[in-house]
């Protein structure tokens, strides 16, 4: 654009200053835009212009530097901009690829995820270690339908148990799904097999800090280990003891373990230390029994969430499930034509919660169970998904895990 005499909005930004493309710039000191002479006078500049780079109705200087998503672009002389080419966890491509597809659920973007690469997303937002192979083959627990049993073709625990199913928490970028989802599963059973006498949302933090040994905190953990802490020292509530960071620097130590407990006798423990949140008095110590493992088979897991709560399940994610938004879950093939950066998974851990069944347009049923993630109430359907059910659909069905909340008469009126 050139304007005639002196107009102050014939201005663009240039260098983190503005400059201007009327004829009054061009006076003793020049604060004209660099193309003014060239495109407006029809005259070569009277000196060099300044070299940068366009971008966004912005000129940058050389070797300055923007964000495109997860990937810097920087300005090289001659005006041309060089990006990284990392993947991004969040992907425009693999969204509209999905929402294209007819796979029976919708992707968008999660705004928490949004600059993050999927290396990243992999590395800070799973957390769960595969259990060794002894772990793996523990003895599974069968539980047997009696006969003429029929499970309901839908299922949810917070219908069956009001006020006692809890809703999930966020873990940031700490990986650390190992804790979350231990003391997510922990806390439901807890309240629900005190008869609602104790309804405490447990502290993943307490095993972040404390459950040390073979664990790595916001570096990843495994399951029987956050099982055994919960069982012979037992944790505070998450109100006691919070969660104490969303952004972990993978060079920074876990926190300090800020709880100890003593024992009191039959197997029951005692806070020896203040809450960590000095707002709060009640340091009870909750504790569980040992963990078991059911059947792989889907009608087991079924019955075993309906007469005793919701369970624990080991998943693997890939890159697509970071950006589901709702419906029914299941990987897709998507990023099966592109270079292998782009097709990532890990291991995680998440709680089941309940089940069900949906019709499709074109008449197929498909069956589901639903659970819920930690990644905030935002993610998902309010923090939860659904995902296929009765096909291992990500390894869902393999290794899944109960427990019994400790509790003995003196709970029952005590809290």
């Amino acid at each position: 654009m050139c304007c005639r005499g002196r107009a102050d909005e014939c201005a663009l930004p240039y260098l983190g200053a503005t400059c201007y493309c009327d004829l009054f710039c061009n006076r003793t000191v020049s604060d004209c835009c660099p193309d003014f002479w060239d495109f407006c006078l029809g005259i070569p500049p009277p000196f060099p212009p300044v070299q940068g780079c366009m971008h966004g109705g912005r000129i940058y200087p050389v070797f300055g530097t923007y964000w495109d998503n997860c990937n810097r672009c920087t300005c090289h002389e001659g005006g041309h901009w060089e990006c990284d080419q990392e993947p991004c966890l969040v992907d425009p491509d693999m969204i509209k690829a999905i929402n294209r597809g007819n796979y029976g659920w919708q992707a968008g973007n999660h705004s928490a995820f949004w600059g993050m690469t999927l290396d990243e997303g992999i590395r800070y937002r799973l957390g769960t270690i595969r259990p060794s192979s002894t772990v793996m083959n523990m003895n599974e627990i069968y539980t047997v339908l009696g006969q003429g049993e029929v499970l309901p073709t839908a299922f949810e625990a917070s219908e069956k148990w009001p006020n006692l199913i809890h809703e999930p928490l966020d873990q940031g970028n700490c990986a650390g799904s190992w804790a979350f989802s231990t003391a997510a599963v922990a806390s439901d059973r807890v309240s629900i097999h005190s008869l609602g006498h104790m309804t405490p949302i447990l502290s993943p933090q307490n095993l972040l800090s404390c459950d040390t040994h073979h664990q790595q905190g916001c570096r990843g953990g495994r399951l029987d280990g956050a099982w055994w802490f919960l069982r012979r020292r037992g944790v505070v509530s998450d109100n006691c003891y919070p969660f104490s960071g969303r952004e972990q620097n993978e060079a920074s130590p876990t926190p300090r373990c800020m709880m100890h407990s003593r024992a009191m006798g039959r197997g029951k423990r005692q806070a020896t230390s203040r809450c960590p949140n000095g707002q709060v008095d009640s340091n009870d110590i909750y504790q569980v029994t040992p963990a078991y493992r059911l059947g792989s088979d889907e009608k087991e897991i079924m019955k075993e969430l309906m007469e005793n709560g919701p369970v624990q399940a080991l998943m693997e994610v890939h890159e697509d499930f970071f950006l589901y938004q709702r419906g029914i879950y299941s990987h897709t093939p998507v990023s099966q034509g592109r270079p292998e950066q782009y097709r990532r998974h890990g291991t995680h851990s998440v709680k089941i919660t309940g089940w069900g069944e949906e019709t499709l347009p074109d008449g197929r049923t498909i069956k589901y169970w639903t659970a819920a993630n930690s990644w905030g109430p935002w993610w998902g359907e309010r923090g939860h998904f659904r995902i296929v059910r009765g096909t291992n659909e990500c390894d869902i069905e393999t290794f899944v895990l109960g427990v019994w909340g400790r509790v003995g008469m003196e709970d029952m009126g005590h809290h």
